[in-house]
């Protein structure tokens, strides 16, 4: 264990540990037996995760809590975006209650993003609010979904737009389950590592722009790095503002335009999540330079990272109207008074939160996007 990074998330008597290395997954019953002695007897968990997560890490789990003695039975949802909506919540909340569920018992979500969501929303309706432990196996649900307690579902109005803040009690991002990632999935949670360096780290996107490529292709050292830098500049902004008053908001770069791309494309395969916040990011930074916010090149800089590791930097391919995704910006989060909140940046390394940017120019960014 002396080998793995150890971020702390201090919120008070909330605060948790993020723990970030090799082997994790299989030394999961050490770290989580104190959490549940906090409950006396009830030395149980229930994993939550989907059919492709089982398959290969759900019998590692349950050998490792095995050998801390702790009981434990497993909830298997399907894979996918189209599992976080209410049908699925209430057919895990019916399953975890057949289970005998007490608010001593813990959950367990093993798995990426819409697991660690659903997963988490439910142990904070659930008896009112029970313990819950999240184990991610992608890159983007260990440096993003996984951090800072945002839980929920996604409705037929946009994504994440009913949940709650319940923070976990610990996170376990074991590297060693991005081995078995695919492609994809890897890159897709790449966008958000780069995230980090755009929204308040310059030297963390130039490191990046050196050892990305090393990370997309395995380097456990460059994957544990990015992970514990990722994770470190989440759990500050969480710390310091945990349910987005302010600054916390900055998270949201290139979220705006990407819910709004996903939204368009049915919340489907089409474009990942991950995808969409790459080509937010770029049409953050095409606005901001629109705007006067920041100089010319940026933009341009941050997509030619994107499309050498092999994630999309444009919208061009995806078939969208401006029309369209500026209607589907409107239900998003950060409306206030009927006002899109935008996150934008000065510089990359320095993003800001803008309010009353002009459609119009909103329009004229995304258009000369499509455009190719």
């Amino acid at each position: 264990m002396d080998n793995h990074s150890i971020i702390n998330v201090d919120l008070g008597d909330r605060s948790y540990e993020i723990r970030v290395g090799t082997d994790l997954l299989d030394q999961a019953g050490t770290h989580l037996a104190p959490l549940l002695a906090e409950h006396g007897d009830a030395r149980r968990v229930i994993i939550v995760t989907d059919t492709n997560v089982a398959e290969i890490y759900l019998a590692r789990l349950e050998t490792a809590l095995d050998a801390a003695a702790i009981g434990h039975h497993a909830v298997v949802l399907d894979p996918g975006e189209h599992t976080k909506d209410f049908p699925h919540l209430a057919q895990l909340l019916d399953d975890l209650l057949d289970q005998g569920l007490e608010r001593g018992s813990m959950l367990v979500a093993l798995g990426g993003g819409v697991i660690g969501d659903i997963t988490g929303f439910a142990a904070a309706i659930a008896l009112r609010g029970i313990d819950f432990v999240q184990i991610p196996t992608t890159l983007l649900a260990q440096v993003d979904s996984s951090v800072g307690g945002k839980t929920g579902i996604n409705t037929r109005h946009g994504k994440n737009l009913v949940g709650a803040f319940h923070q976990p009690r610990i996170v376990l991002a074991d590297i060693g389950t991005l081995a078995t990632l695919p492609q994809r999935e890897l890159l897709a949670g790449y966008a958000e590592v780069v995230k980090y360096g755009v929204i308040n780290d310059s030297g963390f996107f130039g490191w990046l722009e050196q050892h990305g490529a090393d990370l997309i292709s395995g380097d456990d050292a460059a994957r544990t790095e990015a992970v514990a830098v990722s994770c470190r500049a989440k759990a500050a902004i969480v710390s310091a503002d945990e349910h987005e008053h302010g600054a916390r908001a900055l998270l949201n770069l290139g979220h705006t335009f990407g819910h709004a791309m996903e939204a368009e494309c049915g919340f489907s395969d089409t474009l990942l999540h991950g995808e969409a916040v790459a080509l937010g990011m770029v049409l953050a930074l095409q606005l901001s330079e629109q705007i006067g916010l920041c100089g010319p090149g940026r933009a341009d800089r941050l997509a030619r990272h994107l499309a050498a590791v092999g994630l999309p930097a444009s919208p061009a391919d995806y078939g969208f109207s401006a029309d369209a995704l500026i209607g589907h910006m409107h239900h998003d989060k950060k409306v206030r008074g009927g006002t899109i909140t935008f996150i934008l940046a000065e510089d990359i390394g320095k993003a800001v939160i803008k309010r009353g940017v002009a459609l119009e120019a909103v329009h004229d960014v995304i258009a000369a996007s499509l455009r190719g």
